[in-house]
């Protein structure tokens, strides 16, 4: 039997050394733990809050994400695309995801705001309307991702072949709107 948890507080909390209960995790918040190397597979959380915990290199094979809120967390080389795709909602702030991936989510609308995305793969993701405020996104993979209305106004070191993405309405500015060009290999002065 799998355990239920509403409204908790996890303080503090090293799970690699103390286990996570087997459950779902309801309006939970997770404050300065560690989950890093830790299975999250099967685990549901809703609604919940994650604040400066490191999570890299955790298995997240049919985890359930629904409107989970990460901040200033370590999520380095997270396979998000193991987790269930159902109602899968997250937002980043001040985050490092570093190469993880998010390959073929539905994640319209996230946010990833203030974070490091390098080398992250955003190939075949559904990311209409999603916002990448002051995000940097060296060596992020965009092909055949769905980035119509998305907003990269403040984003920095994108580089996106417009031929291979959907951008209808996505929102750039200078200088960094380059980053469309980047394939041509030419030089602009």
């Amino acid at each position: 039997m799998e355990d239920y948890f509403e409204e908790q507080v996890f303080n503090g909390v090293n799970f690699t050394e103390q286990r996570l209960a087997k459950g779902e995790y309801n309006l939970c918040r997770f404050v300065n733990c560690s989950f890093s190397g830790v299975d999250l597979s099967y685990l549901v959380f809703s609604e919940c809050v994650f604040e400066n915990c490191d999570l890299s290199n955790a298995r997240m094979n049919s985890s359930s994400w629904k409107e989970v809120q990460f901040n200033e967390c370590k999520l380095l080389g997270l396979i998000f695309s193991d987790c269930n795709p159902f109602l899968i909602a997250m937002n980043f702030r001040g985050c490092q995801l570093n190469f993880s991936s998010f390959y073929q989510l539905n994640l319209k609308g996230s946010k990833f705001e203030q974070c490091s995305l390098h080398e992250v793969d955003f190939t075949e993701t559904n990311l209409t309307g999603a916002s990448f405020y002051q995000s940097d996104l060296s060596g992020a993979i965009f092909e055949n991702t769905i980035l119509e209305k998305s907003d990269f106004r403040s984003a920095q070191n994108y580089a996106l072949d417009p031929e291979l993405n959907k951008l209808k309405k996505a929102k750039f500015s200078m200088p960094e709107v380059v980053g469309l060009l980047h394939k041509l290999d030419i030089q602009i002065s």
